[in-house]
């Protein structure tokens, strides 16, 4: 926990150090930091300004957001208690980024070329999320790459423009509502299973824990996208946005919408399918030890007296998981019902229709034919088949992804040993030019004055020869000058 700790802080001074430069150029180009008069004055400013003002924006997006490519403490972050992750990496502060980008559209709008920077992140992450979630057997890992997933649907949004603003801010509320549940009802798994989190000791979870079932399943169908569901209203008008983007740049990110819905359909189903159907396999597991460490405070207390088989989590527990399910079943209707969030966002992020090459119909349908695909891949390979114990062997893919896309691997070679080469290089040229400028002035010095000490010797011959030379040199250099 320590380390994901250290690394989640050295990731996010990165996101930091962009918003800083972000600010202080905004301060000099237009002489404050308030947002009112810099958003009214992009359009008298020059548009390479406003890109690199963008660009750092979108570099703290990236670091408080878990985007590519600062993307790679979200996951190491869920060492910390399951209700953290509920709040902070599910609801709250994973989501700042999008708001940072969305209050910023005007800066967005007159730099295209930042703004098509928002949407390749967005679009590059949604998938990168998605597949790490597929190979990942433990149960907040696999949430983790979803969030990290759904936060790039809301990235993606934010940089088409007023086309996808409100349905930015709207899919970040409807998923604080189903993910903030899902990570609960994780947490309530954990604590019905003595603070397990590998699925593959999970199993026909069902029977024991109903109200747990019962409220991460809703969460389960919103977020895949089932119809009437809170995620199927913010994440189908992203889709159709991603669309109405309009020629080839829609249809690429709109393709990648699709491809992300199909992919999120197929590791959640995974994640029900392991949790609460099919075999019961922790019943061949060996009981784990009371005194074992947890980061859940809620385990702890009944880790002192471990029961062998799963329990219902207490009220307390619950009923926030209750509530948040509720949400994650009517909040999506309760924004969409007569576009009321689009009216009362659209004065401050403005909002356009596009023009989309196929009607919201069509959109739908693709999106419901993706979810069918991605559910009924994960019943066949999960649902039809016994889960191994041990994780089988995988292609090339499923195995980066169990090493989330290598991302760890990458940032070891090029940045921390990078960093050592360079350190290495720059303590080389400190050592031999710096330092050698410095201690070879200084011996030149000492080695002068060595010589010129050999000349006050105390002896009256040796100055009266030195007197008589420099009065000769004296005579020649007068001489020589009358002459000229």
């Amino acid at each position: 926990a320590a380390t994901a700790a250290k690394k989640a802080f050295l990731v996010n001074r990165v996101g930091d150090m962009g918003l800083s430069i972000a600010i202080m150029l905004m301060f000099t180009t237009f002489g404050t930091f308030a947002f009112g008069p810099v958003l009214s004055h992009t359009g008298e400013t020059g548009e390479g300004k406003l890109t690199a003002i963008g660009l750092m924006l979108l570099l703290a997006a990236c670091g408080k957001s878990a985007q590519v490519p600062l993307q790679s403490w979200l996951g190491d972050a869920m060492e910390g208690p399951t209700p953290v992750s509920a709040l902070i990496h599910a609801a709250t502060m994973v989501t700042a980024g999008v708001y940072l980008i969305v209050r910023s559209g005007a800066i967005f709008n007159a730099a295209p070329d930042a703004q098509l920077a928002v949407t390749v992140v967005g679009a590059v992450t949604l998938l990168f999320g998605a597949i790490v979630g597929c190979a990942k057997d433990d149960i907040k890992k696999a949430l983790a790459g979803s969030t990290m997933s759904q936060i790039g649907y809301m990235v993606l949004a934010a940089g088409l423009g007023p086309i996808g603003y409100v349905f930015a801010i709207m899919h970040l509320v409807t998923h604080g509502f189903f993910k903030a549940g899902l990570f609960l009802g994780a947490g309530s798994v954990m604590h019905g299973m003595n603070d397990e989190v590998d699925m593959r000791k999970y199993g026909g979870l069902r029977k024991y824990m109903p109200v747990t079932f019962i409220t991460f399943g809703l969460g389960y169908l919103a977020i895949i996208g089932f119809p009437g569901l809170s995620g199927f209203f913010s994440k189908d008008k992203i889709i159709e946005a991603a669309f109405a983007k309009g020629g080839t740049e829609g249809w690429i990110l709109g393709g990648a919408a699709l491809l992300g819905a199909a992919i999120t359909a197929f590791y959640m189903t995974r994640v029900m399918l392991m949790t609460f159907f099919g075999e019961e396999r922790w019943r061949n597991q060996p009981t784990r030890s009371p005194q074992a460490p947890s980061a859940e405070p809620a385990a702890e207390h009944h880790g002192e007296h471990a029961e062998p088989h799963p329990h219902e989590s207490p009220k307390v527990m619950t009923i926030p998981m209750i509530v948040l399910a509720v949400g994650s079943v009517f909040g999506g209707a309760f924004f969409s019902i007569g576009d009321r969030f689009l009216h009362w966002l659209e004065p401050i992020t403005g909002h356009s229709e596009g023009n989309s090459p196929l009607s919201a119909a069509a959109v739908t349908g693709g999106t419901m034919v993706c979810l069918l695909i991605g559910v009924g891949i994960a019943y066949a390979m999960y649902g039809r088949r016994p889960v191994p114990s041990v994780a089988p062997r995988g292609s090339l893919l499923t195995r980066a992804a169990r090493r989330d896309l290598l991302q760890d691997d990458f940032n070891h070679v090029v940045l921390v040993r990078g960093g050592e080469h360079l350190t290495r290089s720059l303590v080389y040229v400190d050592h031999t030019l710096v330092d050698g400028v410095v201690n070879g002035t200084a011996a030149s010095v000492g080695g002068l004055s060595g010589r010129m000490r050999k000349l006050q010797n105390g002896f009256a011959r040796s100055y009266a020869v030195s007197m008589f030379g420099g009065a000769a040199l004296l005579i020649a250099a007068t001489l020589l000058m009358r002459a000229v």
